[in-house]
């Protein structure tokens, strides 16, 4: 069955068996994600380890018994190779206000987390040892249970081990957007 486009998009080249990554990445913005910073403590980094995290939009519940979510990295993302030697891991679901922390976590050739985390109102997780951005509106502490491999990411499936739902964590969600941070509403 051939495909359709409806919007002028730059259309590059056709995968063998599928859509090129513009069509792909053009149809996917339309759908609305929110924005999750995802964290993880590296204790083979410095005297002390190092905090290092990332912001996500692919990321979702799977299961209520057991309690699962899922992430999606970039293969050989620093998260990645950090969470295929390190099961332990968190998740911070952002607020509206901190369109900030999704920006400084998102770019690329950026400078070493331990700046990214400087100025960042955060608590460490108590299971996870990872950093729980404050104000965020929940806060969870998970542990992989399993690693697939999908194209050029790896979706890591986590237990969760801790919730965290912070009385400062107030306000609607944070969302992307067609290549933007938005608020609903």
């Amino acid at each position: 069955m051939p495909q359709t486009t409806t919007a002028s998009v730059s259309t590059g080249i056709p995968h063998p068996d599928g859509v090129s990554n513009d069509e792909f990445r053009a149809a996917m913005s339309r759908l609305a994600a929110g924005v999750v910073l995802v964290t993880a403590h590296s204790p083979d980094e410095g005297p002390y380890g190092e905090d290092v995290g990332m912001t996500a939009t692919a990321f979702m519940s799977v299961s209520l018994d057991p309690p699962l979510v899922l992430v999606s990295l970039r293969n050989g993302s620093r998260m990645d190779d950090l969470l295929d030697e390190q099961p332990l891991w968190a998740v911070s679901v952002l607020s509206e206000s901190q369109r900030h922390i999704a920006g400084r976590f998102a770019m690329k050739g950026r400078v070493s987390d331990r700046l990214l985390f400087e100025d960042i109102p955060y608590v460490r997780g108590e299971v996870s040892g990872a950093p729980l951005a404050g104000g965020a509106l929940a806060n969870l502490e998970c542990r992989t249970q399993e690693r697939v491999a999908a194209g050029d990411h790896t979706l890591v499936i986590g237990r969760v081990l801790g919730v965290r739902l912070p009385q400062d964590g107030d306000g609607g969600p944070l969302t992307y957007f067609r290549g933007r941070y938005r608020q609903l509403g």
